[in-house]
C-alpha cells in the first residue's frame, strides 16, 4: 500500500467538522493512499501461513489466433508441419519408423535447410529433430503399407490426421500441438541435464557383465536427477510467469542471475557466500534447458557467454549482478537474459490450470456491469484489482460509468467499505467526466463523505463540509477498508489511527465513534486500541469497542 502521506509540512491538511489543525479524518486521505487488495471472510478470518494457499498472479493473454499464429512461426514446429506435408501421400521407412540417411537428406533439401546451413549435417539433424516431434504430435503416423504402397523393407510415414487442422491455422489444433511440443522439449530438455552415467564408469560382475544392482542404480540416480531438473524448471517457469504479470509493458526480460536468486535466496534474505555459489549452480543448470525452451518458443533466451567460463572470476562480481547497483546491460547479457514469450504465458497458464492451480486471467471481473466488477473484485482472493477497474472503464462514457459505479458502491455489509475505496479507484480513472455523479450524491450517508474528498483532491472549491454524522461514518468505513486488507500497512494503519482528532476531548471522540451505525465499528475500535501509541487512548478504545458490540447485540 504506497503512497506519501499527505499529512506533511509540504501538504496542506484537510479540515472539517470535529477536526483539529494537523489531525484529519482518515477519510481526508487520497484513495492511492489507502487502497490495497483485499479477502473475503470478514476482518477476523486468520490463516496459518504455512496453510496459505499460493496465488497465481492474473495475466493478460493475447487473442489465440494471435498465439496461435505465433505458435505456427516458432521454427521448430513449423519444419515439423511442414515436414509432416512433404512426405504426403507417404514415405518408406524402415522397420524403426526411421527415415533413413537419403530421405533425411532429400527432406532437408526441400526444405530449405540445406540452403541456410551449407553443412548437410545440419540440415539432416534439424530434419530428425523435425521429425522426432512431429510424430510425438501425431502429424505424422507410421504403419503398415497399403496394397499398392512401396515400403521397401519397411513401414511407411504418412501425414497424421491432426495435420490439416494445422495446417490450417485452427487456433485449437494449433495451440494443442504447439503445447503437445513444449512439452516434449521441456522433457528432453530436463533429460539433457541428467545425463545416463557411461556404462563403462558402472561396476560390472564376474562375468564382466553389467551388474544389475549397479544400473538399476544408475537408472534410479538418473531418474532422480531427471526430476531434480524438471523441477528447477518448473519452478523457473512459474517465477518468470509471476514476474511478467507484475512487469511493466517491454520490462519483461529477467538477468539470468536474478531468476537464480528468486530460486535460491529465501524472501527478505541476503544471499550469503553459500547462497552466491548455489546460485551460480542454478544459472549453469537452466542455461543450456533455456536455450532448448527458447526452440519452441517459451522464452527469449540470450545465453550465459561460454567465455565467461574461460575468464578468472572478478572479487564481488556476482554480488554485483544481483544487487542494486547499474551494470552495464552489454556486461550483463553475458550472464544469460530470459523473457517468457506470449506463447509462453499462454502455455505455464495451462499447466498450473492442469495442476489445479487458479490461474485467472485479467479482465475475468470486468465483462459486466460495475455491481459484477465491484463485488467481484471485493470478493476475489487473487486479483489485480486496478487492471480489472482499468479493462471495464476503458470505452465507457464517464458520467454513465460513474453513476453506474456509486450506486454498486452502497451496501452495509462487510465488503461495503472495499466496494467505495475500489469505486474510488474508478472514478479516478473516469476523471473529470465523472463528476457530476458525485456532486448529485453529496448528500448520501454512505457515499457523500468519500465523494466530498474525491472533490477537493481535484481542487473543487464549492464543496459543502459534511455533516458530523457522515464525517464520522466515513471515517469507520474508511479504517475498515484498511483492516480488510489481508497485507495491512501496520505503519499507514498506525498513522491513521495516530491522526484521529481525539483531542482535546479522546473519550468523548469515542463515545460518539462506537455509535456509528455501522457493520465495522468494533472492529475499528479494537484497531484504534491496538495501534494507538497513547496507553489511556487505547484503553477508551477498548472499553467503546465493547459498548459497540452490545449495541449491535441489542
Amino acid at each position: 500500500m504506497a503512497g506519501r502521506s499527505r499529512n506533511t509540512p509540504d501538504s496542506p491538511s484537510a479540515t472539517g467538522p470535529g477536526t483539529e489543525p494537523g489531525g484529519r479524518l482518515p477519510a481526508d486521505l487520497a484513495v492511492e493512499e489507502l487502497y490495497g487488495t483485499y479477502r473475503t471472510g470478514g476482518l477476523d478470518d486468520e490463516t496459518d501461513p504455512d496453510d496459505a494457499p499460493v496465488f497465481v498472479p492474473p495475466v493478460r493473454l493475447l487473442p489465440e489466433a494471435e498465439l496461435a499464429e505465433a505458435a505456427l512461426r516458432v521454427p521448430l514446429l513449423d519444419r515439423a508441419v511442414r515436414l509432416a506435408r512433404w512426405i504426403a501421400p507417404y514415405r518408406p521407412v524402415d522397420q524403426f519408423g526411421e527415415p533413413g540417411t537419403e530421405l533425411e537428406a532429400e527432406a532437408a533439401a526441400a526444405l530449405g535447410l540445406t540452403d541456410a546451413d551449407p553443412d548437410p549435417e545440419h540440415g539432416t539433424a534439424a530434419i530428425m529433430q523435425a521429425w522426432s516431434l512431429a510424430v510425438d504430435l501425431e502429424l505424422i503416423e507410421i504403419g503398415e503399407a497399403a496394397e499398392g504402397e512401396d515400403a521397401g523393407e519397411g513401414q511407411v510415414a504418412r501425414p497424421g490426421a491432426d495435420l490439416e487442422a494445422v495446417e490450417s491455422g485452427d487456433p485449437e489444433a494449433v495451440l494443442e500441438a504447439w503445447l503437445s511440443a513444449a512439452d516434449v522439449v521441456i522433457d528432453t530438455a530436463s533429460e539433457a541435464d541428467a545425463p545416463f552415467p557411461d556404462p563403462g564408469e558402472l561396476a560390472v560382475g564376474d562375468s564382466d557383465e553389467l551388474d544389475e544392482e549397479s544400473a538399476a542404480a544408475a537408472v534410479e540416480e538418473f531418474e532422480a536427477a531427471h526430476d531434480e531438473a524438471q523441477e528447477l524448471l518448473d519452478q523457473a517457469l512459474q517465477v518468470l510467469y509471476e514476474s511478467t504479470a507484475f512487469a511493466e509493458q517491454g520490462a519483461e526480460t529477467v538477468p539470468l542471475g536474478v531468476l537464480a536468486a528468486l530460486l535460491v535466496v529465501p524472501d527478505g534474505q541476503e544471499p550469503t557466500e553459500e547462497m552466491l555459489g548455489d546460485i551460480t549452480s542454478v544459472m549453469v543448470s537452466l542455461d543450456p534447458m533455456l536455450s532448448d525452451l527458447a526452440e519452441i518458443g517459451l522464452v527469449e533466451y540470450h545465453p550465459i557467454d561460454p567465455d565467461l567460463f574461460e575468464e578468472p572470476e572478478e572479487e564481488g562480481e556476482a554480488e554485483t549482478l544481483l544487487s542494486d547497483a547499474p551494470v552495464d546491460d552489454e556486461e550483463a547479457a553475458r550472464f544469460g537474459l530470459v523473457r517468457l514469450t506470449p506463447l509462453g504465458q499462454y502455455g505455464v497458464r495451462q499447466w498450473l490450470l492442469e495442476e489445479g492451480y487458479d490461474a485467472p486471467l485479467v479482465g475475468e471481473h470486468a465483462k459486466g456491469d460495475a455491481a459484477r466488477l465491484l463485488r467481484g473484485v471485493s470478493e476475489a482472493v487473487n486479483v489485480l484489482p486496478e487492471e480489472e477497474i482499468r479493462e471495464w472503464v476503458r470505452g465507457r462514457e464517464p458520467l454513465a460509468a460513474a453513476r453506474e459505479l456509486l450506486a454498486a458502491a452502497r451496501g452495509g455489509d462487510t465488503l461495503g467499505p472495499v466496494r467505495r475505496v475500489l469505486c474510488q479507484l474508478a472514478l479516478t480513472e473516469l476523471g473529470a467526466g465523472a463528476e457530476p455523479a458525485l456532486r448529485e450524491v453529496l448528500d448520501d450517508p454512505e457515499l457523500g463523505g468519500f465523494c466530498r474528498a474525491w472533490l477537493v483532491e481535484r481542487g473543487a472549491a464549492d464543496v459543502p463540509e459534511p455533516g458530523r454524522t457522515m464525517a464520522l461514518w466515513t471515517t469507520v468505513d474508511t479504517l475498515a477498508a484498511q483492516l480488510l486488507d489481508p497485507d495491512v500497512d501496520t505503519e499507514l494503519l498506525t498513522e491513521l489511527v495516530g491522526g484521529l482528532p481525539l483531542s482535546p476531548d479522546p473519550a468523548a471522540f469515542l463515545a460518539e465513534l462506537w455509535r456509528v451505525d455501522h457493520v465495522c465499528t468494533p472492529e475499528v475500535l479494537d484497531a484504534i486500541g491496538e495501534f494507538h501509541g497513547d496507553k489511556k487512548v487505547a484503553k477508551e478504545a477498548r472499553k467503546a469497542a465493547y459498548k459497540a458490540r452490545s449495541r449491535r447485540s441489542e
